[in-house]
């Protein structure tokens, strides 16, 4: 297992050329957020936004809107019932990011469903939260990507592994999820990150991150980092790394890390090792 330190950053992190536009960035897309877990949605919209992805659509309910443009103006939105718009926003994106707060419904189930069917060779796929719950429960195929990344905690990735988290060795997390052809990062404590080739393990993190809606924000840093980077292995990497190490610093004067604060770092963050 290869331990994961602050070298991923200056190999992944490149200064921005002087002729750069929007369309350098990639575009991203964000589909979750039920009128019950908006939050969860503009948490990731965040994380996307503030790690430089250059074009940012929000589909979540309509309750969650206006709550997204005050916390992100940056962002776009689009309704989660007009799967109409759904379909070409999803087909004109770099990166599809899926999950966070979108549920387990029947509502919900009809959206991953129409993503996974829709979602091309040519695109970057992150699923998160109760979108890997509902591929698990309904043993739905994942589609073949570009680049595919499950980003579950123990439950969930035994819900979708059949592993038993007492069992989640990693010799058997990884064979599983080179079935799923998928990276996997597999968050703890110590947070696993299972590529098609390697193991690495998170050397970063703090207890202060054991909060509602962190894995969110580091879905969404996962989305803005593949569509900026061509290694989608190290922007997956340098995402989780960075994740945790914004965390250590905030942890030296807080005894509790909300998830926002992590995302409002970033920039600054990335610009130190910007190479």
């Amino acid at each position: 297992m290869i331990k994961l330190t602050d070298q991923i950053l200056t190999e992944t992190i490149r200064k921005r050329p002087l002729d750069s536009y929007k369309g350098t960035y990639g575009k991203v897309v964000l589909i979750g957020g039920n009128h019950n877990f908006g939050g969860a949605i503009i948490m990731a919209s965040l994380a996307t936004v503030y790690s430089g992805a250059g074009l940012t659509t929000t589909i979540t309910d309509a309750s969650n809107q206006t709550s997204l443009h005050s916390w992100l103006p940056e962002a776009m939105f689009a309704d989660i019932n007009d799967l109409e718009q759904l379909t070409q926003l999803v087909l004109s994106v770099d990166v599809i990011v899926i999950g966070p707060g979108l549920g387990t419904d029947a509502k919900a189930l009809t959206v991953l469903q129409l993503v996974l069917k829709l979602v091309t060779l040519k695109q970057t796929l992150v699923i998160d939260g109760s979108a890997i719950t509902l591929i698990a429960n309904h043993r739905l195929i994942i589609p073949q990507t570009k680049y595919t990344v499950l980003t579950p905690h123990q439950m969930e990735w035994q819900r979708i592994s059949g592993i038993a988290i007492k069992d989640q060795h990693p010799d058997q997390n990884w064979l599983v999820a080179h079935q799923l052809g998928a990276t996997v990062v597999l968050k703890s404590h110590q947070t696993e990150i299972y590529t098609d080739t390697k193991i690495y393990q998170n050397t970063a993190g703090t207890p202060a991150q054991a909060t509602g809606g962190m894995g969110d924000t580091l879905a969404g840093m996962v989305g803005g980092f593949c569509a900026q980077f061509a290694n989608q292995d190290n922007a997956v990497l340098a995402a989780v790394f960075s994740h945790s190490a914004i965390a250590n610093q905030l942890a030296q004067c807080q005894y509790v890390i909300l998830p926002h604060q992590i995302s409002q770092q970033i920039p600054q963050f990335m610009a130190k090792y910007a190479n």
